[in-house]
């Protein structure tokens, strides 16, 4: 990829639910509500997570730039919440240069916030790919070596 794009970021965000759907949707429960272990998320866990994000913080966070830029921090998000409205946005060069606080990273520009949202949704689709293959790492047997899902850990800090 040559670069980041505004409209290259739109595509792939509108991919999320239709990539999620077929995955999960009619699953069993064994499939959609298995974890790794204790205080992970499950792959329903995490289309919830999807949502709620979408709805309390990319784009609250990218109107915060937008109204405030650096003078208001973003609140800060519980990444928890999705047990308990994204409207589009006209977006030039300009405004994709503003810049807003977050409450841990400091300085961050709209450009990044949304490249981010991107990026998010597809390590929460690696992750929900990695919980599912966890439940069958036992029946794998010898192909384990070849399958690095099976042996991928989270990469958040």
């Amino acid at each position: 990829m040559d670069g980041w794009t505004l409209d290259g970021t739109i595509a792939l965000l509108e991919r999320t639910p239709a990539t999620l759907a077929p995955l999960l949707g009619g699953l069993p429960d064994e499939w959609t509500r298995a974890r790794e272990g204790p205080e992970t998320f499950s792959p329903y866990d995490v289309v919830g997570h999807l949502i709620h994000g979408e709805k309390t913080d990319w784009m609250v966070r990218a109107r915060i730039i937008l109204e405030h830029g650096e003078a208001r921090s973003f609140d800060r998000y519980d990444r928890f919440a999705q047990s308990r409205d994204s409207a589009g946005l006209n977006l030039g060069p300009a405004e994709l240069e503003r810049r807003g606080t977050h409450p841990v990273l400091g300085v961050v520009t709209l450009r990044q916030l949304l490249a981010t949202w991107a990026a998010h949704d597809l390590t929460h689709l690696h992750q929900i790919a990695r919980v599912m293959a966890f439940q069958v790492r036992e029946e794998v047997g010898p192909w384990v070596r070849f399958l690095g899902v099976m042996r991928c850990q989270g990469h958040s800090d």
